[in-house]
């Protein structure tokens, strides 16, 4: 019953709600990964379900992410001592010239929502920072957002720099936008376009469920 109720405050976007359910789950010997896998990685589905199918708007999902950030904040404690693994690791940022951020970070908060490990290197951020990113952290997925078409560029050069530095082979990059299409995604040779923050979360889960 605890972990519906914390399913249930995640998917109505009340951190407070959260927070306090989470702890008391905690307390009453509940199992961090179990909190993690049935409460709130179905909660962050549903909310994308609902977001695809027009019941939920960019605020909400906010709103729910938020809530789920705070609780995995108690959480993430629990799950390193107990040796849980994230489902996958990811190197996520806005390109060089772009200070845009909101789109990344619902990103972010739904990938973690997903069970991964996130990365964020924030905004404005040059090829070779996201070059020495994947270097040190070995991800499975490189994400790059660009929310204005005189960015895009950025992009394609933070690919052709992973390229350069022989790291492009061992990473799936992400890429999205609100000027971004598929179209775009394939002529700069990224491997999976997202339109938007949850199908961003739902394709990773996918591919690292088919690995």
């Amino acid at each position: 019953m605890r972990l519906e109720t914390i399913y249930n405050t995640v998917l109505n976007g009340d951190e407070s709600a959260t927070e306090d359910e989470v702890k008391a789950a905690l307390e009453a010997d509940a199992e961090a990964e179990e909190i993690l896998n049935q409460a709130f990685i179905p909660a962050m589905t549903k909310v994308g379900q609902l977001y695809e199918t027009g019941e939920k708007f960019v605020p909400e999902m906010l709103i729910s992410a938020r809530a789920m950030e705070a609780g995995l904040a108690i959480l993430k404690p629990y799950l390193v001592e107990a040796g849980v693994e994230p489902v996958g690791r990811v190197v996520l940022g806005t390109v060089e010239g772009d200070i845009h951020d909101i789109g990344k970070n619902l990103v972010r908060m739904m990938l973690e929502g997903g069970g991964f490990e996130v990365i964020d290197l924030g905004v404005d951020v040059p090829p070779a920072d996201f070059v020495e990113a994947v270097a040190e952290h070995h991800p499975g997925f490189v994400g790059l957002s660009a929310l204005l078409t005189t960015t895009m560029p950025g992009i394609e050069a933070t690919i052709k720099a992973l390229e350069a530095a022989g790291l492009r082979k061992g990473v799936t990059v992400m890429v999205g936008g609100a000027p971004v299409t598929e179209a775009f995604a394939e002529e700069v040779n990224a491997d999976l376009y997202a339109p938007d923050a949850s199908v961003a979360a739902s394709r990773a889960r996918a591919l690292v469920a088919a690995a």
